[in-house]
C-alpha cells in the first residue's frame, strides 16, 4: 500500500469494473435489467461509499493497519460481488 491516493484509486477501479461487468452481463442477456443485477450495482455503490468514508477517516492512530484492513475488505467484498455476478441468471 503506497498511500491514500493509491487506495482510493484501487477502490474506484475495482468497484467500477464490477459495475461495468454487470452492465456487460445485462447487455449480453438482452433482457431488461433484473432485480438481481440492479442489487449488485447498488451493493457496489454502497461498498464504494463505505470504503471511501473509511479512507477519509482522520481519527485513526495506526494508519498503516487501518489502510491494510480497508484493502482486505475491498478484496473480500469485491470477490463476493464477483461471485454474485457469476450467479446471475
Amino acid at each position: 500500500m503506497a498511500n491514500k491516493r493509491e487506495l482510493k484509486k484501487d477502490i474506484n477501479y475495482v468497484l467500477g469494473d464490477i459495475i461495468e461487468a454487470v452492465y456487460v452481463w445485462e447487455l449480453t442477456n438482452a433482457e431488461k435489467p433484473t432485480k438481481e443485477s440492479e442489487a449488485v450495482i447498488d451493493e457496489a455503490i454502497v461498498t464504494f461509499d463505505e470504503l471511501i468514508a473509511r479512507v477519509n477517516d482522520r481519527s485513526v492512530e495506526n494508519k498503516k493497519a487501518h489502510f491494510k484492513a480497508i484493502n482486505a475488505d475491498l478484496e473480500s467484498k469485491g470477490r463476493a460481488l464477483i461471485e454474485k455476478i457469476n450467479k446471475l441468471k
